[in-house]
């Protein structure tokens, strides 16, 4: 099997005869082909590079345009600040719809006519032109509740829970669409597999997430599986308090942060739910640990997670990781 098989194949309960190795590498990937970060997050060609070089010499499944949470916001008209050698992020201090009433106003960007999202849908063409049948091309969208914060601001999103409950439904009925669309372009770009970061869901709970963040990630799920691609959940933080929801939710695959029980959320998943990913910390774990303790900790995860396990880390690869620790998951994957 190839390895773009074997992930395949593990996402959709077939028998493997390896385990797929998915780690989710940016600034890593930046630092292999000696390029600053705030260039390979702009510029698809290099972005193109790096995954290509990181899938060859470290046997990832995948080829990823993740690259930082301000695509979307950016093209909506968000200040977005942009280092030279670190990952652009978002000006909460001048959130775009810091005046709420700014909302109406909004309008919905063509992906393909926004600078950021079209960078984004160029390094999806270039890496699927170049994966050839061996890598899984991997789009990436911003999650409901992790966009909202990007436009409104984290700590304003937060109280609007409280407050203002019409503005967050119309707020994330708006990203929505906006998402799906940008989703779709990828998927037609190439894109076999969608990554959905929504980091911002880890803090509001089970009953918010619930009524807010769950039903429209299921709409972004339907319409990506509908275009034919696989989808990938991405949400940082404590998260075993949502896999209750999750069993409903029909990802393909859950990345699972560090700090969280992969034998708690299997079991709310249920042995025919979705493949976990994870769980290792990125930095205790993969960064500052060696090959041999690296195995062991995957031998756990693997354990908990069964049937269904796909080698990675909690969340990204630092990139200051020595190169053995990445070989070490991959020997483990392969072994």
């Amino acid at each position: 099997m190839t390895r773009k098989e074997r992930a395949i194949a593990a996402m959709k309960n077939q028998t493997i005869d390896k385990l797929p190795f998915m780690p989710i590498t940016m600034m890593f990937a930046a630092d292999q082909i000696g390029v600053p970060y705030g260039r390979y997050a702009t510029e698809a060609p290099l972005m193109t590079r790096g995954q290509l070089k990181v899938a060859e010499k470290f046997g990832a499944a995948q080829v990823s345009i993740i690259s930082d949470p301000g695509v979307e916001a950016h093209d909506l008209g968000a200040e977005i600040g942009f280092p030279e050698d670190s990952p652009p992020y978002v000006d909460e201090t001048n959130a775009l719809l810091a005046d709420k009433t700014a909302l109406v106003k909004l309008k919905s960007v063509r992906p393909e006519d926004g600078r950021r999202m079209s960078n984004r849908i160029e390094a999806v063409r270039l890496l699927a032109g170049k994966a050839g049948n061996d890598l899984l091309v991997e789009g990436w969208v911003e999650g409901p509740c992790a966009e909202a914060a990007d436009l409104r601001g984290i700590n304003h999103l937060m109280t609007d829970f409280f407050d203002d409950t019409v503005f967050i439904e119309d707020l994330m009925d708006f990203i929505t669409v906006q998402a799906i669309e940008f989703a779709l372009a990828q998927i037609d770009a190439g894109a076999e597999i969608i990554g959905i970061g929504d980091a911002a869901s880890s803090l509001i709970g089970p009953d918010l997430y619930a009524m807010y963040s769950f039903p429209r990630t299921k709409r972004y799920i339907e319409a990506i599986q509908a275009a034919g691609a696989l989808v990938r959940l991405h949400i940082c933080g404590v998260t075993e308090g949502l896999a209750v929801f999750w069993k409903n939710l029909g990802a393909d695959m859950i990345d699972i942060d560090s700090g969280n029980s992969l034998r708690a959320i299997r079991a709310a998943l249920g042995s025919d739910g979705a493949v976990l990913a994870g769980n290792l910390d990125p930095v205790r774990e993969v960064r500052d640990s060696h090959p041999d303790a690296i195995k062991a900790r995957l031998k756990e995860c693997r354990d908990e997670c069964a049937p269904k396990f796909i080698v990675g880390a909690g969340c990204e690869i630092p990139r200051d990781c020595p190169e053995e620790n990445l070989l070490a998951m991959l020997e483990f994957a392969e072994g």
